[in-house]
């Protein structure tokens, strides 16, 4: 059932909980919340399981997907995708994310994040505390050459961390990058970053194991750009400046 009615919002699950992938895989839908003002169809879904009970996802079904000139279909594959990529990196930016048989046929179910809607970057970014975050935000948006890096993507949880969500225009194989987090320009990387990117791309050329997830989502040739910006970003480790031609999504937030 699908209902537009105010959300009711169960307890949060812990998104460090070890289980969280295996209680998404396994969970059961319940009511549907389509969201307002959405290009694509996505839904608050309420659901549950056995040993987490009730919790809040994020559902986007690939049925619900408007057709881009520029992207194929499957846009949901593409927020797994930036799920996995910033596992594998250890950086902790996506909120968890698989795939699902919800009731609108197949699509992510992306872990909700307690968060303050009205508020997003351009608040956030008035306090220094969130400056490492968006350092590794503004890394991470670049390596996976992220199109729509609006401000409102990017959520505060109640522990101070920050979320970022809608990633569905990710990885490309051609340059589309788009993002609001043009702040840190000039910013040199930190070590321990550049040693987890190093570590990501080796896994990913060589085909480790450890990357087929997130292979698994890539269209011909993404991979191989994937590794290429990477590589870019090992051999200039500092954060770019505004690119000449458009690279801020619209609209802002």
């Amino acid at each position: 059932m699908t209902t537009r009615r105010r959300l009711p919002l169960p307890d949060p699950w812990d998104s460090s909980d070890p289980r969280i992938e295996e209680a998404l895989r396994e969970a059961v839908f319940g009511s549907l919340h389509e969201t307002p003002d959405s290009s694509n169809y996505v839904f608050f879904a309420e659901i549950s399981h056995p040993v987490l009970g009730r919790g809040l996802g994020v559902y986007k079904p690939e049925r619900g997907e408007q057709p881009l000139n520029d992207f194929p279909p499957g846009l949901y594959e593409r927020e797994i995708a930036a799920y996995e990529f910033s596992r594998l990196l250890g950086w902790g930016l996506i909120p968890p994310t698989v795939e699902a048989m919800g009731p609108h046929g197949t699509g992510s179910l992306q872990l909700y994040i307690q968060h303050d809607p009205s508020l997003h970057y351009f608040h956030f970014r008035e306090s220094d505390a969130y400056n490492e975050q968006f350092v590794r935000f503004a890394a991470f948006d670049i390596l996976a050459n992220n199109a729509d890096r609006k401000g409102g993507h990017l959520l505060l949880d109640p522990r101070g961390r920050v979320w970022g969500i809608d990633n569905g225009l990710c990885f490309h194989e051609e340059q589309k990058l788009r993002t609001v987090i043009w702040d840190f320009a000039g910013t040199a990387l930190p070590e321990s970053m550049l040693i987890d990117i190093m570590r990501v791309r080796t896994a990913l050329a060589e085909a480790d194991p450890s990357t087929a997830a997130l292979r698994s989502r890539f269209e011909d040739g993404e991979c191989e750009a994937l590794i290429a910006r990477c590589d870019e970003m090992l051999d200039a480790p500092v954060l770019p400046e505004m690119y000449p031609w458009r690279c801020t999504p619209w609209p802002l937030v």
